[in-house]
């Protein structure tokens, strides 16, 4: 699971982070690019020393280039990383996003309510919080069932942290 909590005893604090799955480390992004190189060149190995050869080089590299950029714009656009601090008397959610400025949310935990919206949010199960006038999302990232775990993970914990 892309959560973790972590447990203080000290005010009864629980904090949860939360982040997007990377599914290519940087050892897989390096070896995809190399394998992408010599798979594109292996067939211009017949035509070295040609004017066919320098005609298709341009457009090769050109190919690997733009297959560097997506991956590399899709590892910053994951960088995302949610942390919810829950007292007995405060829940705290920041986002930090990509690119931007954090978002913040902040709502008194006994009058907190954790929703799951089955139908009609942008993916399904839909997770929010909702309290002190605002409804805000909380890890849309995350794979459905992901999402469906996450949802009864943090009813509990806040039931358990809200009313001892």
């Amino acid at each position: 699971m892309p959560y973790n909590w972590k447990h203080t005893s000290e005010n009864h604090a629980s904090e949860l982070t939360l982040w997007p799955h990377n599914s290519l480390p940087p050892k897989g992004f390096a070896a995809f690019i190399l394998a992408t190189f010599t798979l594109t060149t292996i067939p211009l190995s017949a035509m070295i020393g040609t004017f066919l050869f320098w005609g298709l080089l341009p457009f090769i590299l050109l190919a690997l280039a733009g297959m560097w950029y997506a991956l590399r714009r899709n590892e910053r656009d994951r960088r995302i990383l949610e942390v919810l601090t829950v007292t007995p008397d405060n829940m705290h959610l920041v986002r930090h996003n990509p690119r931007g400025p954090a978002q913040e949310w902040e709502c008194n935990t006994y009058w907190c309510r954790i929703e799951m919206h089955q139908k009609g949010g942008p993916v399904p199960n839909y997770v929010t919080l909702a309290g002190s006038g605002r409804e805000v999302e909380i890890g849309a990232f995350l794979s459905e069932d992901e999402r469906k775990a996450l949802y009864s993970d943090l009813s509990d914990r806040v039931r358990k942290i809200a009313h001892p």
